[in-house]
């Protein structure tokens, strides 16, 4: 890449005004960047001429716009702000630190970059309560219903607003539930309890044992009573007859 240097002033020859200072022309007419090449707007032709010099600082020689070639012979006529005086007087560092403020604010927001960088997350914003996730039931909807429609303005009557909306259909919905709730809840419980017998069942038979053990009841188990005469059992009933009542029926049947 080659080196940036700055134009020589050959001569010493001026337009014969008072020097141009910086601090009196707009912040976007001139360039005095460290490392790049030194610009300024003529005053005379507002068009865009190099500052020559390193020391002093004067406007390039330069035509009129649009007069820059002439004819064979013909002299150009130049601009009267060629070799105008420049001086410096602005803080170089503020001025760039501001014009760097101005592109970017003028750069599209997808392209801008943060001044600042913020590494410490913001606290987030609180919730509002129709949004908030909590047990849904029918008091707790009721409650913030109620709660929203006494301190709101716009929800009078039948009217609601957006958060109105949200919490009125809600407690509708956990109307409309509510059956189901206390029946699967009412399920649960006997769950529970039907559990908890059977958790407890061994031990109870243990106590019944511990109670009522002993030989009366081995007795009472291993008892062998009489039955009357033509059952089976005492639950069965009495034994069905095993002999023919009709047997001719039965010849001419199997006939």
């Amino acid at each position: 890449m080659p080196r940036i240097r700055p134009g020589r002033v050959r001569t010493k020859r001026t337009n014969r005004r008072e020097p141009l200072l910086l601090s009196t022309m707009a912040a976007e007419d001139f360039n005095v960047r460290p490392g790049e090449v030194k610009s300024i707007v003529c005053p005379d032709c507002r068009t865009w001429r190099r500052i020559m010099g390193d020391t002093a600082l004067k406007i390039r020689e330069h035509s009129l716009p649009g007069k820059e070639r002439g004819k064979s012979g013909e002299q150009r006529p130049f601009c009267p702000g060629s070799d105008q005086l420049v001086i410096v007087d602005i803080e170089v560092r503020c001025w760039q630190a501001r014009q760097d403020r101005l592109l970017r604010d003028a750069m599209p927001p997808e392209k801008r970059r943060a001044a600042q960088q913020f590494y410490k997350p913001l606290p987030a914003s609180t919730v509002p309560v129709s949004r908030m996730r909590v047990e849904v039931t029918l008091e707790s909807t009721r409650h913030s219903y109620l709660a929203h429609r006494k301190g709101c303005m716009q929800c009078v009557g039948d009217q609601h607003c957006a958060d109105g909306g949200v919490l009125a259909r809600r407690y509708v919905l956990a109307l409309h539930q509510e059956p189901a709730r206390r029946e699967a809840c009412e399920e649960q419980e006997r769950q529970k309890r039907r559990m908890t017998r059977k958790q407890m069942a061994p031990a109870v038979r243990k106590a019944q044992w511990a109670k009522h053990g002993g030989t009366a009841v081995e007795t009472a188990n291993n008892r062998c009573a009489d039955r009357a005469s033509g059952l089976v059992s005492e639950f069965r009933g009495p034994r069905p007859s095993l002999t023919l009542q009709d047997i001719e029926a039965h010849d001419q049947h199997q006939a």
